[in-house]
């Protein structure tokens, strides 16, 4: 029995880890290397193991840091079979198209501007990572649906069992459990995790009793603020600018936070904090359709949420909510001078249309921008929280004069209290491998682990279970 770690190794994306057990090769998760320019060739590295002797992938969730790279897995020889929630699997495919598109329409970009550059006609052409083709062949491969707390008999000496990890919607952690020459082992993989007290999905489940923990770390070196002063420097912010006449600009990532942030604004608009009249622009194709896909599985909402649904309601639509789905209203929003709040993505601000939105806005004094999530290092979301006085967009340098908020409580990660707390119901695990989290963030978690041996691997690092 052995495990090992191919991505989200003291770092916060690109999450895949395997175990080999009996001849066989289970593959937890395949994700995206997001941030900087460089992360490309990071995508288009080999995986450290060869796609076609992998046997099983077991998908947490459908964040792309988590199964972004499920199409290359397929391109490059992968014929096993994909498991995972049926809301991860409708998911997946909105989210794995989508990326898909950007990256076809990256390759075009900078092959068009070779072209007529003429610099190097001896160029070789640039190609995408995946196509839109790679992305629905990998979608042939997605096998049975996981239901959380049904044990799945995989192979022989493999059982696994999906749990609700609380993080997006059809979100798991994954129990493993081995056994290969009378040696047995339970190996739980966390996935990401939520917290308690959140709106629209259920709180994660009591983890197992269990051997061997991999576990996130993302927030582990923090505590997130209250939910209730979360809300009212939100409502706050938003007022504020509006009474200012400037725009509201909430970059967003599609799965979870979009819904989120519109739950929120609905109450905001029913108590009273925020004007019936606010118009809402929800800028991103995949969050719309992300939200269709919300209301088919009620099995993953918590009791409020669905209280709203019984009452014939919807608990992501206000007064001034408006879907744009087409280029030509998203440019549209362009020439709104003041008192909207726009939603687009991506979150990080790596792609997507909320970069045309901040080229457009984060110039004006009058404005704010609102980051409601986590921001890597190298991405654009980070450089501007982090202070920089100008930062370029489209091959133009933008000065940073909007107001700039993080709003902390609206993250879909556990902090650092709720991961401990975590890990202490998993009984006294052997070893505690930490993923998924920056390497002086994992240092300060460390810290705070009792009886476990703690290992924080290295990219293609390996270690025998047995």
């Amino acid at each position: 029995m052995k495990i090992q770690f191919h991505g989200a190794n003291r770092d916060v994306t690109g999450s895949c880890h395997m175990l080999e057990v009996s001849g066989k090769r289970i593959l937890i998760d395949c994700g995206l290397y997001q941030g900087g320019r460089e992360i490309d060739e990071d995508n288009a590295e080999p995986f450290g193991f060869e796609p076609d002797s992998i046997d099983y992938l077991l998908l947490t969730h459908a964040h792309l840091d988590h199964c972004g790279r499920i199409p290359l897995l397929v391109k490059r020889g992968f014929q096993g079979e994909i498991i995972t929630t049926s809301a991860s699997r409708e998911l997946a495919k909105l989210i794995l198209l989508d990326s898909a598109s950007l990256q076809e329409s990256e390759a075009r970009y900078k092959n068009n501007k070779v072209k007529r550059s003429g610099s190097n006609k001896t160029q070789a052409e640039i190609v995408p990572l995946y196509s839109t083709i790679d992305a629905l062949n990998s979608f042939d491969y997605f096998g049975r649906n996981a239901k959380y707390h049904e044990p799945i008999q995989v192979a022989e000496g493999v059982r696994v069992t999906f749990f609700d990890a609380g993080h997006i919607m059809g979100s798991a952690c994954v129990l493993v459990e081995l056994e290969e020459d009378g040696k047995q082992r339970r190996v739980l993989f966390s996935g990401d995790l939520g917290y308690g007290g959140r709106a629209i999905i259920r709180d994660p489940d009591t983890p197992p009793e269990v051997d061997v923990v991999v576990m996130e770390t993302t927030y582990g070196d923090r505590l997130h603020k209250l939910l209730e002063p979360t809300l009212d420097e939100f409502y706050t912010v938003i007022s504020k600018t509006v009474k200012r006449g400037g725009n509201i600009i909430i970059p967003t990532f599609a799965l979870e936070r979009a819904q989120e942030i519109l739950y929120y604004l609905r109450e905001g608009v029913e108590d009273g904090k925020l004007s019936e009249y606010l118009p809402v622009f929800l800028d991103s194709p995949m969050a719309i359709s992300a939200t269709e896909i919300f209301a088919r599985h009620p099995e993953c909402f918590d009791e409020e949420t669905c209280e709203v649904f019984k009452n014939g309601k919807s608990p992501f639509d206000l007064p001034g909510l408006h879907f744009t789905r087409e280029t030509a209203e998203s440019m549209a929003l362009n020439q709104i001078s003041g008192g909207a709040v726009i939603m687009a993505g991506s979150g990080m601000c790596t792609g997507g249309r909320v970069r045309h939105h901040l080229k457009h806005n984060l110039w004006r004094r009058d404005c704010s921008v609102i980051f409601v999530g986590y921001a890597a290092m190298g991405t654009l979301a980070r450089r501007i929280i982090d202070g920089a006085a100008s930062v370029r967009i489209f091959r133009e340098d933008v000065e940073v004069r909007a107001s700039i908020h993080t709003v902390g409580g609206f993250s879909a990660h556990a902090d650092q209290k709720d991961l401990l707390n975590w890990h202490r119901q998993t009984g006294n695990p052997e070893t505690t491998f930490l993923v998924h989290g920056d390497e002086k963030v994992m240092q300060q978690f460390a810290k705070h682990l009792k009886h476990t041996r703690v290992e924080m691997p290295e990219l293609h690092q390996s270690y025998d279970l047995t």
